[in-house]
């Protein structure tokens, strides 16, 4: 782990300290969490906008296989 220094307001400071008493968690352990927790929805995003991105990019594309006619030529076997 590596040690930083963040600059809390004094509403953050309380309100940290109240929920780390609550939750008996220390607020290193609750900073962490959030950090975590934001990340993981912000890469979840950043993965659904370029899903998104890519919706349709091989429709005006002539040499794309079709799917349908391969998967019949399976289901004959």
């Amino acid at each position: 782990m590596y040690r930083t220094q963040i600059y809390l307001t004094s509403r953050q400071t309380e309100t940290l300290a109240q929920l780390s008493h609550t939750l008996h968690q220390s607020k290193s352990e609750l900073i962490r969490s959030a950090i975590n927790e934001f990340l993981s929805h912000r890469i979840v995003n950043n993965k659904l906008k370029k899903l998104r991105a890519a919706r349709g990019m091989w429709k005006h594309h002539k040499n794309v296989l079709d799917v349908k006619k391969l998967r019949a030529e399976f289901d004959r076997l």
